[in-house]
């Protein structure tokens, strides 16, 4: 994994004052908390495209399927101005090795859904996307991207960073060690994510692992596509509670030969408590990391579904 992991951002929400107003819309998990394991590449579409700070307030108007940016008091269309510049930047994020981008919910450049589009009659629906988040997304279909409101959701923001930090592992994977083929390395790396992927989808999980099987009968630049595609459509589906108690009991497996009756006993109850939401998953999980260490079981001390993220970020203490 890089040492540092690159993802884009609304600049308002690192506290810049780029804001219509003058001000800014800062974020303190965003910059608190995934500031320590991130570096932020900021993007305000409004002040990028020449508008300046303060001006005039604008919104979406016509057709949800394809608005258009105007201001609101006088009514100038700058849709052109941004689709131009929006083309142009994406161009340029894409040299910046992003893993991820955090938008500004609600912003009719940068919202991600749900953004206010004005009818004929003034009557808005939330059924938009801001036009640089448009291009972006349209761009990179498969870089995970989430609003900062939705970031105080348990379950969404654990899955928007465990697919960062697994992103961020797997291009790691490509940019490896040169002596060593692909195929072997898509081996490798789907091999320590199988828990992981399997608490995803156990489908998706299979059909990754066919992919792997296959992979010295594919050119190489299409097995990266095709490999990243799967991967990341997989890590997309909700890991659920009852997946995740899934593999918990694959991994309990592993012990059978080492723990005693009343210690599975335990580790059994512990695994049903947080299938029915008594515990937070990060209790199954620490007593099977434990066991793995205790009893040195490879396989499993290798796995990324133990250790997915930085336990700083508290993603699995939620029940």
């Amino acid at each position: 994994m890089a040492e540092t992991i690159r993802v884009g951002v609304s600049a308002c929400l690192l506290g810049q004052n780029v804001r219509y107003d003058g001000g800014h819309k800062r974020d303190a998990y965003v910059v608190e908390t995934l500031g320590k394991f991130f570096e932020f590449v900021p993007v305000c579409p409004e002040v990028e495209c020449g508008l300046g700070v303060p001006r005039e307030a604008m919104r979406l108007v016509g057709d949800p399927e394809a608005p258009r940016l105007v201001t609101i008091k006088s009514g100038v269309d700058l849709t052109e101005r941004m689709r131009v510049w929006a083309l142009r930047r994406v161009r340029e994020l894409g040299g910046e090795d992003l893993r991820g981008f955090i938008f500004k919910a609600k912003s009719p450049s940068s919202g991600m859904a749900r953004v206010k589009v004005y009818g004929e009659k003034g009557t808005p629906a939330p059924r938009g996307t801001g036009l640089f988040a448009r291009v972006f997304m349209d761009a990179f279909p498969l870089l995970p991207v989430e609003e900062e409101g939705r970031l105080h959701d348990d379950r969404l923001r654990e899955n928007f960073i465990e697919r960062i930090f697994t992103l961020d592992r797997w291009r790691a994977t490509l940019a490896g060690d040169g002596r060593t083929g692909l195929p072997a390395r898509l081996v490798a790396f789907t091999a320590t994510n199988k828990l992981l992927l399997m608490s995803h989808s156990p489908e998706m999980a299979r059909q990754l692992g066919r992919l792997t099987a296959e992979a010295k009968n594919w050119p190489a630049d299409a097995l990266r596509a095709s490999y990243e595609t799967v991967l990341m459509r997989t890590l997309s589906l909700p890991a659920t509670p009852a997946k995740h108690a899934n593999v918990l009991e694959h991994i309990a497996g592993y012990f059978k030969k080492f723990l005693d009756a009343d210690d599975k006993a335990e580790l059994q109850a512990v695994i049903r408590d947080y299938r029915t939401g008594l515990v937070p998953l990060v209790v199954p999980v620490t007593l099977c990391a434990h066991y793995a260490r205790k009893f040195q079981v490879d396989y499993l001390l290798a796995q990324a579904y133990l250790h997915p993220h930085p336990v700083e970020l508290k993603l699995r203490n939620h029940v």
